[in-house]
Order: structure tokens, then C-alpha cells, then sequence
């Protein structure tokens, strides 16, 4: 798996079914990543276990020298987030309302961790209420490829 060639397509790791698991081996979840036109693009659907579903766009753009996500979800949730592939991970950050306090900005990083065999990705979602001083786990799910 190679980004430094064409960055658009950092992200086909991620590409497939999924059934998803946290960190204690709990089912969580299935999530299906499709690309889109040829060009690096993806697709995300989230279903969640509880009942929550998701979904996200996400694409390079070259312009920027960037990869973008859009997420949205049934509970009115929307999270954009800008950045890349760094040291074998690719790497989201934006800023999205706190959870406990709507009017306060918290920043959020999310972390895609493929793993050798190509199987499985842990998704590691982190919130920073501090300005990134100090980083807490919102989601932490391990991804493992189906069929």
C-alpha cells in the first residue's frame, strides 16, 4: 500500500465490507466503503448496532493537497475533517460542537490503522476539548473485512 505515488487513492485500504468490532471484541457495527468513479473517491454506510445509521463522502483534493471527509448521520451529527497519510495511518482533523456544550468548538482526529494483511483497519475517533492538549477516545473500532 503506497500513497506517495498517487494520493488520490491513500484511502483504498478502507474499501470493502466490514463488520466492526471495539476494542473488547463487541460487535459495534457494519460499515460498507465503495469507491466512487475511478478517481480515489469513497462512500461510506454506517450501521451501527444501536440502530444509528451513517454515511460519508470522502475525496483527495489536489488543489489543497488534501484528502476531505463529510459525515453525516441520523442524529444530525456533521463532521468535516481535512489531512492525509502519515506514518502509515491516515489521518482526520477538524473541529465539530461539544457533545456537553453546543456552543463550544471541540477538535476531533480521527485515525485509519490498516493492518499488514489488508483484513482488518482499526479506526481510532479522538476529541479534544483543551485545544490538543490532552486527547479522549469517542470510538475505537476494529474493522474486519467480510466475505
Amino acid at each position: 500500500m503506497t500513497t506517495a505515488a498517487d494520493p488520490s487513492h491513500a484511502f483504498d485500504f478502507w474499501i470493502g465490507e466490514w463488520e466492526v468490532f471495539g476494542p473488547h471484541g463487541k460487535h459495534v457495527g457494519t460499515n460498507t466503503i465503495s469507491a466512487l468513479f475511478g478517481t480515489g473517491a469513497l462512500a461510506e454506510h454506517w450501521r451501527g448496532a444501536g440502530g444509528i445509521e451513517g454515511r460519508s463522502l470522502s475525496a483527495y483534493d489536489a488543489m489543497r493537497g488534501c484528502w476531505h471527509q463529510t459525515w453525516v448521520d441520523a442524529t444530525g451529527t456533521l463532521l468535516q475533517l481535512d489531512g492525509g497519510w502519515r506514518d502509515g495511518t491516515m489521518v482526520l482533523e477538524g473541529v465539530a460542537p461539544a457533545e456537553d456544550d453546543p456552543t463550544r468548538s471541540d477538535l476531533q482526529r480521527i485515525t485509519w490503522t490498516p493492518s499488514d494483511a489488508s483484513d482488518e483497519v482499526r479506526q481510532a475517533w479522538e476529541v479534544s476539548s483543551d485545544e490538543g492538549a490532552s486527547w479522549k477516545i469517542a470510538f475505537d473500532g476494529r474493522y474486519r473485512r467480510t466475505g
